[in-house]
């Protein structure tokens, strides 16, 4: 029997690289759609408790879509809970644009909606294409002009392997980065420290008042075995991420500072 694939991402549902991870998908799987009706890049993992959701069925790309009215974590709990989906895995992506190390998968909503299928108990993968400029991360996602062919390839590969063979032991979400040229293969890799260094430029708005925008140039490259470094060196990134966000060694640490209030 062919797997169930539920397909989201953060870029939106009309975004040119959901459809290309459409395309690779459903060479080997039932693929339905479920994704946010407008662009909701670095959303995390937000959910959408205050407002309620609406999801409208779509046709789009020669197949049916839902068009939901909120976050990716929306849509995947919508795909999972009220559509019963049931699927054998949740993929994100391909987002425009990479999502390499620390601060990134910490606000990324592709790999929120990852990280939420796999709380709800469904294996999840994130897939994200590097951009050379990173304006075009903010150009509309419909009309990209990112090459997708080898991160179609992978996806088929990838996902074909895990769904045969399963996610490692205390894996709960594999996290895939494309570089924009492939030079190389596959690299299994850990998260960078970070993907950016953060500025704030201030700007003054026509009446005289302050604003700022949140910038900062990315990191060109990162120590040897990380995401970032694998991605400079025009490696595919794969880096396996737990759910589990304790620190494991600062337990002791923490054992002995609070050791006469622990009963």
């Amino acid at each position: 029997m062919r797997p169930k694939i539920l397909l989201t991402n953060d870029d939106g549902v009309t975004s040119e690289g959901l459809w290309a991870a459409y395309d690779a998908l459903a060479s080997f799987a039932d693929v339905t759609v479920v994704a946010p009706s407008s662009q909701q890049s670095a959303v995390g993992r937000s959910i959408s408790i205050f407002e309620p959701i609406r999801v409208t069925k779509i046709p789009i790309h020669n197949t049916e879509a839902y068009s939901v009215g909120g976050k990716p974590t929306d849509s995947v709990i919508i795909g999972i809970y009220s559509l019963n989906l049931n699927p054998d895995l949740v993929v994100s992506g391909i987002n425009i644009g990479e999502n390499l190390s620390y601060e990134s998968i910490m606000t990324s909503g592709t790999v929120g909606a990852a990280l939420e299928a796999s709380n709800q108990g469904v294996p999840s993968i994130a897939f994200s294409l590097e951009v050379e400029d990173q304006g075009k991360k903010f150009d509309d996602p419909r009309y990209s002009e990112q090459n997708f062919g080898a991160a179609k390839t992978a996806i088929i590969d990838i996902c074909q392997k895990l769904l045969k063979n399963g996610f490692p032991q205390d894996t709960d979400v594999v996290n895939v980065n494309i570089p924009s040229e492939v030079t190389g293969g596959y690299e299994i890799t850990h998260l960078a420290e970070k993907l950016f260094f953060t500025g704030v430029e201030e700007r003054i708005d026509p009446r005289g008042r302050p604003y700022y925008w949140i910038n900062g140039p990315l990191c060109s490259d990162a120590e040897v075995g990380t995401d970032v470094h694998a991605i400079h060196e025009g490696r595919i990134s794969i880096t396996p991420i737990t759910l589990d966000s304790t620190a494991y060694p600062g337990k002791n640490g923490l054992e002995n500072l609070f050791y006469e209030d622990i009963s």
